[in-house]
């Protein structure tokens, strides 16, 4: 089903839609998007330009990396729809700061929303919260994302544009590169013990797509959403559950002390974090209705 703008004095014409960081998210939302949008994403990679155009997207040459390439975005957005990660190293994002730089030499588009993480609020002990939680990064790579959330709240009260930022938890799909658990499940990777486990978040990377789009119509200015499905699931559970449903042996459960020895720093990172995230405003601001409200039945989607 298309999902397409309301008729208002405000899409009298074709709005015009940016999308940078056009991957696996970014591609679902060409998918659901009507004819009532003209369309551009970012690319630095020329080869992805066919399959950009065969999604309905023109493509537009440029690299965050290089402010340079950048001078074509300025002033053509309505709406801008960030899902571009920050570049892999530091405390800030200098490629939120490219953008908005470029964007800035024009009009400014009316709208934007920036798909950032749920790492932003560190460890929370498992505590279950909503989006009044301060955040409390515990990584570089979280603090990328906050300092890009600041960047971009700034930047709206400066020139007027209505930013939302969607905080997004573990993206799941089947279709999704490396987005299933059944790789790892395959290789046999631990999980841990119950006593030592953290709560999880997750978000089926089709409902995603669909708030991207409900965000850009209706997100609040200057506003944060946590966009996650219902569940509250311990890692290791949310696995054995993978494992039970593609046919797999369940991972085998270590202690804390054990997998510093047996996973990467990136995997402890994540290990290292329990939180539970309220969604109520993601269905109550927004309107959204999780087509994957639970694991059990986006996993098998």
């Amino acid at each position: 089903m298309f999902l397409n703008p309301p008729m208002t004095s405000n899409f009298a014409k074709k709005p015009r839609l940016l999308i940078v960081g056009c991957g696996d998210v970014g591609m679902r939302v060409l998918g659901l998007l009507g004819t009532r949008w003209r369309v551009a994403a970012l690319s630095s990679s020329p080869q992805r330009f066919a399959l950009l155009r065969q999604a309905g997207a023109l493509p537009l040459a440029g690299n965050l990396d290089q402010p340079a390439s950048l001078s074509r975005l300025a002033g053509w957005a309505d709406l801008v729809l960030h899902l571009a990660p920050p570049a892999p190293l530091g405390k800030q994002d200098t490629r939120t700061r490219n953008l908005l730089q470029a964007l800035a030499r024009k009009a400014p588009p009316r709208r934007i929303v920036y798909a950032s993480t749920s790492g932003v609020y560190g460890d929370c002990g498992g505590a279950s919260f909503n989006e009044s939680r301060p955040v409390a990064p515990a990584t570089d790579r979280a603090r990328r994302r906050v300092d890009a959330e600041q960047q971009l709240m700034a930047f709206g009260a400066r020139s007027g544009s209505a930013v939302t930022v969607l905080r997004v938890p573990g993206i799941y799909a089947s279709d999704r590169p490396g987005g299933h658990p059944r790789e790892r499940l395959a290789r046999g990777s631990p999980v841990l013990r119950r006593e030592d486990d953290v709560f999880t978040n997750h978000i089926h990377a089709d409902d995603l797509a669909r708030a991207c789009i409900l965000a850009l119509h209706r997100g609040m200015a200057q506003r944060v959403l946590h966009v996650c499905d219902d569940s509250e699931l311990l890692m290791g559970d949310y696995f054995d559950l993978a494992a039970d449903l593609c046919g797999l042996p369940r991972p085998p459960r270590i202690s804390r002390a054990e997998a510093r020895d047996q996973i990467t720093p990136m995997q402890m990172s994540f290990m290292s974090e329990s939180r539970r995230l309220d969604n109520q405003r993601l269905k109550t601001e927004l309107g959204l209705r999780l087509r994957y409200p639970q694991p059990a039945e986006g996993l098998l989607a």
